[in-house]
């Protein structure tokens, strides 16, 4: 694995030129209920990223830090942008990228909003009609995580619960508090905007209250192994 940052222009130039796969991390600045970090979004997806990068070898661009998280805007903490500016900054990093040669790009969100997500699809929808020689997949690896409810956690899991707390608990451990409410959304699905405090209260879906770093390295593992088959599927002979 080699992070773009720590490479001067000419050895990019060397590197991009055999074709690696490049890694784009995203992540968002949002509430995760009183025990997780506001970042726990980009501290997975960089992790997920550089393991990935390590059995792959390919190259890992700088995070791209913000994301569209209309949902936790009321919670202290969240930042969210616009779907329009996220989608029109990452349409320019993507293409970019691929005009310094960049082939195979995949987008690596730690961050699932819907809305998030198709900002980040549309953007690189564009970047590839840019840069026709460039391919692009997007996609969460919560895709992937999320696989795991109904089997390692309850069917309701989500935003901050059981498998999130378990992960960063594998990542970060000392980032994790031990104040873990449980927590029920109930606002609805085809309103928009945060919703009440009575609707949700804390920014938590589920119970973390049983997360072990045991579950969360169990839970990468797996992540680890669907987006290496994912990638070598779309891009590996």
């Amino acid at each position: 694995m080699t992070d773009v940052l720590e490479l001067d222009s000419r050895s990019f130039e060397r590197r991009i030129a055999d074709g690696p796969l490049l890694i784009l991390p995203v992540g968002a600045l949002e509430a995760h209920g009183p025990h997780l970090p506001l970042g726990a979004d980009q501290i997975q997806a960089e992790a997920t990223a550089r393991a990935l990068a390590d059995r792959m070898g390919a190259l890992v661009a700088p995070t791209i830090p913000y994301g569209s998280a209309p949902s936790a805007r009321n919670f202290p903490g969240t930042v969210s942008v616009s779907l329009s500016a996220l989608s029109n900054y990452v349409e320019e990093v993507l293409t970019d990228l691929a005009r310094h040669r960049a082939r195979r790009i995949l987008v690596l969100s730690g961050h699932a909003e819907r809305g998030h997500m198709a900002a980040l699809r549309e953007a690189a929808d564009r970047a590839m009609r840019a840069v026709p020689t460039a391919r692009i997949a997007v996609l969460s690896d919560y895709d992937f995580v999320y696989e795991r409810r109904g089997k390692d956690a309850p069917e309701s899991d989500g935003h901050a619960g059981l498998l999130e707390t378990s992960r960063v608990l594998a990542l970060r451990p000392e980032l994790v508090g031990t104040h873990r409410p449980a927590t029920l959304r109930r606002t609805s699905p085809f309103v928009p905007g945060p919703g009440s405090v009575d609707e949700w209260p804390e920014s938590v879906i589920g119970d973390p209250g049983p997360a072990t770093a045991e579950l969360g390295a169990h839970v990468q593992a797996y992540v680890l192994d669907r987006l290496e088959a994912t990638v070598r599927e779309l891009w590996i002979d």
